[in-house]
């Protein structure tokens, strides 16, 4: 039977066992910049991207944009050829393209920091937007993606259906201090040991704590 779920004794344990292991994309771009809008054109390319590729395509973009006026002077097909190969690149280009005009229009060109505004963005989900408050703003916020839900999930600490109720959900019992680290910790976790199918639960440093619902 697993100890009572101690999120203190977790957090310290994925922390400390994941400390040299490859970094999830919100890492990779905070190292890079905390430049807002560099953070939100990054968050957008990262999804259903892997982090390396997500890391190139946003160097190789940088080398031409600095702002949302440089990204204006770019034609669709620059843009595209410029982010290539990132998971439907294509659908992404059209985001960039249309996203100086909205942030002009609707914020005077700066990028905004809350979840509700973040939303209006072309390209910009929740996950998107809790990421660019986050890195690029300090302010609180928790990334869910589908590693974050299935292992919440899976400890036991939520019982959820989709990502949004997870936000939710840890919104309410996740102390605020392990709100920046959860995503980095998690998502680490889910890609190196806690995989969806055939988690590696012999080298699980918190074996003890975790209810492993839905693991055979």
């Amino acid at each position: 039977m697993a100890k009572r779920f101690d999120i203190d004794a977790v957090m310290a344990a994925l922390g400390k066992h994941f400390v040299e292991v490859k970094t999830p994309i919100v890492d990779l771009i905070q190292v890079q910049t905390k430049d807002p809008f560099k953070v939100l054109v990054a968050t957008i390319l990262s999804a259903r991207t892997k982090d390396e590729t997500t890391a190139k395509a946003s160097a190789a973009l940088f080398e031409h944009v600095q702002d949302h006026h440089d990204l204006r002077k770019l034609s669709f097909d620059e843009i595209d050829r410029l982010i290539w190969p990132v998971g439907f690149h294509r659908q992404k280009s059209t985001y960039l393209m249309n996203l100086p005009d909205v942030l002009d229009k609707e914020f005077g060109g700066k990028v905004p920091s809350e979840i509700d505004d973040l939303l209006k963005l072309p390209g910009v989900g929740r996950k998107t937007a809790n990421l660019v408050r986050a890195v690029a703003f300090s302010l609180p916020a928790i990334c869910v993606d589908v590693h974050v839900h299935r292992i919440s999930n899976r400890w036991g600490y939520i019982s959820t259906k989709n990502p949004l109720e997870s936000e939710m959900a840890l919104r309410e019992i996740l102390p605020p201090k392990h709100w920046l680290d959860y995503n980095s910790f998690v998502v680490a976790f889910g890609q190196n040991l806690c995989l969806p199918r055939k988690p590696k639960c012999s080298e699980c440093p918190i074996y003890d704590y975790c209810a492993r619902i839905g693991v055979n």
